[in-house]
């Protein structure tokens, strides 16, 4: 390659778009690590918009980019690439180096969140500092609104795009908390947002000294001409004030900042509070992944842990005292981030998941990262020999401000769950480990207490919550930052919980109390059908241990109901014996659990099992709860229910012609084609013959039914929603040689010619042997049976 100083600014590039079709990866990131090593900021400004999109895929999803979700750490390019894009690797440097310069880069409107598209195009100041000021039409054209961000921003939004953006993937299976993308995030946290030293400064420098922080940004923005109206009051962004970066620390912070506040956008802010308050559905259909899901658990455990890492003298206070003149502003930033920057975000983005979300094992995702943002102490970073007790993890003095501040997240995502918890198979272990988990997780020492007095709290009639709050408390969502000059914060618990819930639900919500009476009839509702399911559960597993233990030495060989009906539908994993002693297990615990944290005592639990001791004694009650309809039998919401916990079922059984049912593990594939093609023949040509037989009075037409199909018995189906039609279809005789095609009687034949060769029988001889027994059997069976069906 030419030497820097000789080339073209376009040949730089031109040179890197032939070899990404031409070269490896690995030569393509050596190319690129001595390229930004040697080349100037200039020649780097013309390629680097180029490379964020081939490195990330492009904001449409048609370029794929390198693939860094579907990069898997045993694949030989994942060190490579890590290294490459690493907090402190050669793609670092290149953003360090053109933000020395201060570059800008367009990103289009369309591709922002859609409450941060929809606030732009009214006219509206986003709610998020990182968009004010940034909106502009290209000189190209008028009909594309852009954004101008610098190259930190630019390389950070399309780092936290990558995980949303819908790509092209093969349909092979991956890990998502294995790839590269996954530990890249991990990585950016943990270096940006330290939980043990300060962030380290910007280990690159250009001739200008090391990298500043973008310059102070304006409080109104101009779309003026444009046919987009500014708005009358603007909020103030307070963001990176000069005086704030005069402070050499305060000059790294904005990396810390601009990460967080990128990857909360980006990845949760799709759905506006209004919306949510008026019960309507986000402006643009948004559905996470369950990678995207795996993704914010690791953001937020790593912001518990960034948060509970303060200096001891900074954890003495709550997050809303006023206690931090002298606090430097990476101690700040660690005191406010949960609350300022993610709390309102995520739980939309949760209670939108948990609305939405398919009942599934997948939906574990879902509760996890719910789990791990209720739980704060579980990532304190406490410096003992020995873990804390669980009653001393979850201290009321250290945790109560967080809980109040967070009520919602606690009680309106319970009261949800239940409502889930009440249509899910509780008799799938997977289902029945999620109940028992949010059980187990609730009923923590002092947590249900800690809930129970922030509701009281909240409940307080003493004071009233003005609809306009005073300029001191903007939030984040509002304008704020935690860089602005010091708020004045309130101390009053009552104050502090009514804002928190009338900011999310609004202020003429109506309130659900956790502990109410509507919501201990709703958990009295779970422990029933927990009971329920437990009881089935138990049902299942011994009768598949009462099945294993009565299974003879040819068991396998033997066709019966259980296998026709089970080669239909499948074998599920769940359904096995030990899956069902775990499920028993979880659900005794999480029944424990619900009484602990109801305070339900034995006779009240007694009380509402009651009902649920009785068990049905005929088979007909057996049945789900069904109404009879034009075409059969109807299931109401009660059978629906039923059937979900598997508390009752019908005896689904196979109605198509024996014949053709699907080819059994017993069975010989190639006999049961060429047995059925011989039966075929023989019916076609025999078949009137054969029906005449069997509809004699006489002993051959009783010999006659015991091999062939009786025409006179019809199909007994009264156990299935079937069409009343089918009740009367009825088969003509016929006769079948399928038998002839099992492992079993191909087993038996051996052995009678072995036994017949051992007594000096040839292969003819015990045929007529072996056809004899079978037709003297039958005479047996015509004789006898019959006379037995008649007394």
């Amino acid at each position: 390659m030419a030497s820097p100083g000789l080339q073209h600014p376009g040949f730089l590039l031109s040179n890197l778009k032939a070899d990404s079709s031409t070269k490896t990866l690995f030569h393509r990131c050596q190319d690129l690590v001595k390229i930004i090593e040697d080349y100037p900021a200039k020649e780097l400004h013309a390629i680097f918009s180029w490379l964020v999109e081939s490195v990330f895929g492009s904001l449409d999803g048609v370029l794929g980019g390198w693939n860094l979700r579907l990069l898997q750490s045993r694949c030989n390019d994942f060190p490579l690439v890590v290294e490459f894009l690493k907090p402190s690797g050669a793609m670092m440097k290149l953003v360090y180096k053109l933000q020395a310069e201060e570059y800008k880069y367009e990103v289009p409107v369309n591709y922002l969140p859609a409450p941060v598209k929809a606030s732009i195009q009214e006219g509206v100041l986003p709610d998020c500092p990182l968009f004010h000021n940034r909106p502009h039409f290209p000189i190209s054209g008028m009909l594309t609104l852009n954004m101008a961000l610098n190259p930190f921003e630019f390389f950070m939004f399309y780092f936290a795009s990558c995980l949303i953006t819908p790509k092209n993937f093969s349909s092979g299976q991956h890990s998502a908390t294995d790839s590269a993308y996954f530990v890249l995030v991990d990585m950016y946290l943990k270096y940006f947002l330290p939980t043990e030293e300060s962030v380290p400064p910007s280990p690159f420098s250009d001739n200008r000294g090391s990298v500043s922080a973008p310059p102070a940004r304006s409080s109104n923005i101009s779309l003026a001409g444009y046919g987009i109206h500014s708005p009358s009051l603007l909020k103030h962004h307070i963001f990176h004030q000069p005086s704030v970066n005069a402070d050499p620390a305060a000059q790294e912070i904005w990396r810390s900042e601009t990460l967080l506040q990128m990857f909360v956008e980006v990845w949760l802010h799709h759905y506006s509070l209004e919306m949510y308050q008026k019960l309507q559905s986000p402006q643009e259909p948004f559905s996470p992944t369950e990678e995207h899901v795996l993704v914010v658990r690791l953001l937020v455990k790593h912001l518990h842990a960034f948060n509970n890492s303060q200096k001891p003298e900074q954890l003495s206070s709550s997050p809303t005292t006023h206690s931090h003149a002298h606090a430097s502003p990476l101690e700040e930033f660690k005191r406010v981030v949960v609350q300022r920057f993610v709390q309102q975000k995520l739980f939309l983005f949760l209670q939108h998941c948990f609305g939405h979300w398919p009942l599934d094992a997948s939906f574990r995702a879902v509760l996890e990262t719910w789990l791990s943002f209720i739980q704060p102490w579980r990532y304190s970073e406490e410096k003992t020999t020995s873990p804390p007790a669980e009653g001393d993890r979850s201290d009321p003095d250290k945790w109560e401000s967080f809980v109040e501040e967070n009520l919602l997240v606690y009680t309106k995502l319970f009261q949800v769950f239940l409502n889930r918890a009440l249509r899910m198979d509780l008799v799938n272990a997977k289902n029945a480990l999620m109940v028992f988990r949010v059980a187990k997780v609730f009923a923590q020492p002092n947590l249900a207490e800690m809930i129970q007095k922030a509701e009281q709290l909240f409940l307080e009639p003493e004071l009233v919550l003005h609809h306009r709050q005073p300029r001191g408390f903007l939030t984040p969502s509002q304008g704020g930052s935690f860089l602005s000059s010091r708020q004045r914060m309130v101390t009053d618990a009552v104050f502090r919980v009514k804002s928190h819930v009338y900011s999310l639900e609004g202020q003429d919500c109506q309130y659900k109390q956790m502990f109410g009476s509507e919501l201990r009839a709703v958990v009295a509702k779970l422990i029933q059908i927990i009971a329920q399911a437990r009881q089935t559960a138990k049902r299942i597993s011994d009768q598949s241990t009462e099945a294993a233990a009565n299974k003879s030495f040819l068991s396998w060989f033997t066709p019966s109901f259980s296998d026709m009906n089970n080669g239909l539908c499948g074998a599920d994993l769940e359904d096995s014996s030990e899956f069902l002693k775990k499920t028993h297990e979880f659900l005794d615990r999480a029944l424990e659990n619900l009484c602990g944290i109801f305070k339900l005592s034995q006779s009240q639990l007694t009380q509402l099992l009651s009902s649920l001791t009785s068990s049905p004694a005929d088979g007909e009650s057996r049945l789900p709860d069904c109404i009879m309809g034009q075409y059969g039998l109807i299931l109401t919401d009660l059978g629906r229910t039923q059937i979900i916990n598997g508390l009752r079922r019908f005896d689904i059984q196979y109605q198509g012609d024996p014949e053709l049912q699907p080819i059994r593990s017993y069975e010989n594939a190639l006999l049961v084609r060429f047995l059925y093609r011989m039966s075929s023949l023989l019916n076609n040509k025999f078949g009137g013959h054969m029906s005449r037989l069997c509809s004699r009075p006489d002993f051959l037409g009783r010999l006659g039914r015991h091999y062939l199909a009786d025409s006179r018995v019809p199909c007994a189906l009264t156990r299935s929603p079937t069409s009343p039609r089918w009740l009367d279809r009825k088969r003509s005789a016929r006769v079948s040689l399928r038998p002839l095609a099992s492992y079993r009687t191909l087993l038996l034949l051996l052995l009678c010619y072995a036994l017949g060769a051992i007594f000096s029988y040839g292969p003819v001889s015990s045929t007529l042997f072996i056809l004899t027994a079978a037709f003297l059997y039958a005479v047996v069976m015509a004789v006898f049976v019959d006379k037995l069906k008649t007394q």
